[in-house]
């Protein structure tokens, strides 16, 4: 579409006011863009049919800049729904998709996002079905925020739950961490450095169906550490099962230039946010089938097993140094990094 065909070059008030600049905004780009049997009506809803159960999850996106190395705002809303669903032991299907726009955004701005948008949402082979769009007054936001909500039907064979877990459970991490905290951080404001950072942000629904396709209910539980980082997801689980959790440092994946940027800002990578791998806690007899069949995916080609579950130091997570040492990994208070998703 030609951001020409518009009579403004940002967006402003008369886009929110449901009137003709807001079918404009609509027509021209929204329902253009993402045209199909169920937005093609539209209706303030749509109907949808599934069969069997059906998860869902809801996430709203304020990241800043919406515009960073490796991504935008609109990948990162597609991605993390998705895998929050996927996390489900489900396969996502349909997005709901709502915009809060600030006025003065830039056209060209809201059409690149958009953009992505489709794209993300064509890879991950899920259809954007109803949704809305409001603008609010320069100042009362902070150019775009996105709120998605994805469904998909449950994969036969999950039984994705905490209740599963048991002692002697392994705990496998699809690839390397912080990248996403650490490539926002490059560019914020006062922190730039040169560096070839980027986002992790990335589907992992394949991957996930893969896995409960080979491996059915030896899958425990699966979660993906973005807001609070690897370390509040093992915090929580461990808090959750009323049992201990062991890693290793050395088998926790990151690379070089992660760590020395967590290193030169002061930020333990492991609470730093992640938007492109997740957590597996499985069942030891399959940990070896499951860390090679992540690695044979391009998602998870950096995959390891970091620990176990342990009934010793119940609700604690306790982690081995590379220097031999322990120490207790406790959650995260407060915000390490803000406006991160």
């Amino acid at each position: 579409m030609d951001t020409k065909d518009f009579e403004f070059d940002t967006i402003n008030l008369g886009h929110g006011s449901g009137g003709l600049m807001t079918r404009e905004l609509l027509d021209k780009i929204i329902f253009e863009k993402f045209s199909n049997p169920y937005l093609d009506q539209k209706h303030d809803g749509s109907i949808i049919k599934i069969e069997g159960s059906m998860a869902i999850s809801t996430d709203s996106f304020v990241i800043s800049p919406i515009f960073f190395k490796g991504g935008n705002i609109g990948e990162l809303a597609i991605n993390g729904t998705v895998n929050d669903v996927a996390m489900c032991g489900a396969s996502p299907k349909y997005l709901s998709l709502a915009f809060i726009v600030e006025e003065g955004l830039a056209i060209n701005d809201f059409v690149k996002i958009v953009d992505s948008i489709k794209a993300t949402a064509d890879h991950c082979g899920v259809q954007i079905i109803t949704g809305d769009t409001k603008v609010v007054e320069r100042g009362k936001g902070d150019k775009i925020f996105i709120n998605t909500t994805g469904f998909g039907k449950v994969h036969p064979k999950a039984n994705i739950s905490a209740d599963n877990i048991k002692t002697g459970d392994k705990i496998i991490i699809s690839g390397p961490i912080a990248q996403h905290g650490m490539a926002i951080m490059s560019q914020r404001e006062g922190l730039q450095f040169e560096s070839t950072l980027k986002s992790d942000t990335t589907n992992l629904n394949y991957l996930v169906n893969d896995l409960l396709d080979a491996f059915g209910d030896k899958i425990h539980l699966l979660r993906d550490p973005t807001r609070g980082g690897l370390a509040s997801v093992l915090s929580e689980i461990a808090n959750d099962i009323q049992q201990g959790i062991v890693i290793s440092e050395a088998h926790i994946p990151i690379d070089d230039q992660v760590a020395a940027a967590c290193e030169i800002l002061g930020l333990d990578p492991l609470y730093v946010a992640n938007e492109g791998i997740f957590v597996a806690v499985v069942d030891a007899e399959v940990e070896e089938a499951v860390v090679e069949l992540m690695r044979n995916d391009d998602k998870g080609m950096r995959a390891n097993c970091i620990g176990s579950i342990t009934a010793e130091h119940p609700k604690k997570v306790v982690m081995q140094s590379t220097i031999g040492g322990k120490r207790m990994v406790t959650p995260m208070i407060g915000e390490q990094l803000p406006r991160i998703c």
